[in-house]
């Protein structure tokens, strides 16, 4: 047995989980976890990243003896960092505002469609190629030396060796999905420096070992080495969907809703851009092709307007609301922003005519049927402009506790839904590991093994499909 540390970074919490893999035997135990709060200053929304750091040092302590450390987290934010390696200020939220009207410029001089082409990206407002436009004329960009995505940013706090991950430089619009290495072109056409990024890594190549005064901070004894994993958190929660063969789709639930396929190469079409479908690189030469759906970051920011209501008790009172009564699009950019959720949908499900949901059981049933519906819409859509019909859909992450939401899915979707892992990032970060030193093969001996170890929860679709197919037209009508 060899014990693993996965350091998983998501947009409202890190963890520290360590996973033990060993001859047909995989196991995970959380070591720590810690809230991810951004903050407001006078120029706008920060993530606190220093605070990420002494939670994932933390973590390392509470951890105890490991082989190996491995971090993922969220996409396309990034730090900048001076000739002397020191942080030029917190890194920017891409919730944060600075983006906006940013795409239209950047269409001037590569068109949308020429700018999908090229990398094979949906349009959101927060990729990092935006982000870039819109700090064009920063100081901190015109002092910048490099420029580190998150988790590459903390793998060179552990380690000092500078880094650029595939699967999350994938995530920065900057990627050729074809070549699998920068878009050279698109980088030229936009005056954007290719050279702030580090060299390229791939998942499971070595990014260097524990630093010496890391060691001493988290009581580990070296050498450690830390290894490149998939460091976009859906690609290694993609890498630990529990499939077998290639009939599936995957949605992996969290804060977002990341619905789609795993596919062998890109789907660039116009048609897949106008339905803003990406194409985002995985493990094995994989291409993730899904969609961006708002997720579970709608009743996030409800719970908090609310005052913190149990899940417990919230989740069954909106079992009982009738079903389909008023949805929403949940994948608007209009719910994007933080603050006055509840009010937004409200406002969202007035303006469309439909009934006002006022309750926080009948706003939490507007969510997760318009989620179900979103899930429906991107997994039907995906097999169509991909050719790749499906059989099954695998729902991972922090989702699978919803049970609600699951059979909502199934329903939606036509499809059973098998439920789990719950901690698929975690787990596919610890396979990755594993894999690089030998214990584990290749994709589908990782799904198999996952298939065997981890508890997994099968929903099968139920009710009148033509009421999913009524409220997707009225959103239709909007």
């Amino acid at each position: 047995m060899k014990s693993y540390a996965a350091v998983d970074l998501g947009a409202s919490s890190g963890r520290v989980m360590v996973g033990r893999v060993g001859p047909g035997s995989l196991e995970l135990a959380e070591a720590h976890r810690f809230p991810n709060r951004p903050v407001r200053v006078p120029e706008g929304l920060r993530w606190d990243v220093l605070g990420l750091y002494a939670g994932v040092l933390d973590g390392l302590r509470a951890a105890g003896r490991v082989d190996s450390v491995g971090i993922d987290s969220w996409a396309v934010d990034y730090g900048l960092l001076d000739a002397d390696g020191a942080l030029l200020g917190n890194p920017v939220h891409y919730r944060d505002s600075r983006t906006e009207g940013v795409a239209e410029k950047v269409w001037a001089s590569v068109p949308a469609r020429e700018l999908y082409a090229a990398t094979g990206l949906q349009y959101a407002p927060f990729n990092t190629l935006y982000q870039l436009a819109a700090a064009r004329e920063s100081s901190q960009l015109a002092y910048a030396e490099r420029l580190l995505l998150i988790p590459d940013l903390l793998t060179y706090w552990l380690t000092g060796e500078q880094g650029t991950e595939l699967t999350n430089a994938s995530t920065t619009q900057l990627v050729n999905p074809r070549t699998r290495d920068w878009s050279y072109d698109i980088a030229s056409r936009l005056d954007i420096d290719l050279g702030l990024f580090a060299p390229l890594r791939q998942p499971g190549d070595p990014a260097g070992l524990l630093r010496e005064e890391v060691l001493e901070e988290t009581g580990l004894t070296g050498p450690v080495p830390v290894t490149a994993v998939g460091s976009h958190d859906t690609a290694s929660a993609v890498a630990a969907v529990p499939a077998e063969g290639e009939r599936f789709a995957y949605i992996c639930t969290g804060t977002w809703s990341l619905a789609g396929l795993e596919l062998g190469a890109p789907v660039l079409t116009e048609e897949s851009r106008a339905a803003n479908f990406t194409n985002e690189l995985g493990l094995d030469g994989t291409v993730r092709y899904l969609r961006n759906i708002m997720g579970l970051w709608l009743l996030q920011e409800c719970v908090r307007a609310w005052g913190e209501p149990e899940l417990g008790a919230l989740l069954p009172a909106a079992g009982k609301v009738p079903a389909l009564r008023s949805v929403v699009d949940a994948g608007d950019a209009a719910f994007l922003a933080p603050g006055r959720m509840p009010e937004r949908i409200a406002e969202a499900c007035r303006v469309s005519g439909q009934p006002v949901p006022v309750s926080p059981a009948e706003i939490t049933r507007c969510i997760l049927d318009s989620l179900a519906l979103a899930h429906r819409r991107a997994v039907t859509e995906a097999q169509r402009l991909a050719d790749h019909p499906v059989d099954v859909v695998h729902v991972v992450g922090g989702g699978t506790r919803n049970t609600l939401l699951c059979q909502l899915t199934a329903d939606a979707c036509g499809l059973p839904v098998v439920a789990g892992p719950a901690e698929a990032a975690a787990l596919g970060n610890v396979l990755v590991q594993a894999r690089a030193h030998g214990l584990v093969g290749d994709l589908t001996d990782g799904r198999r093994l996952l298939s065997r170890t981890q508890p997994l929860v099968r929903y099968e679709p139920s009710g009148d499909a033509a009421r999913w197919r009524e409220a997707e037209a009225r959103l239709a009508r909007r």
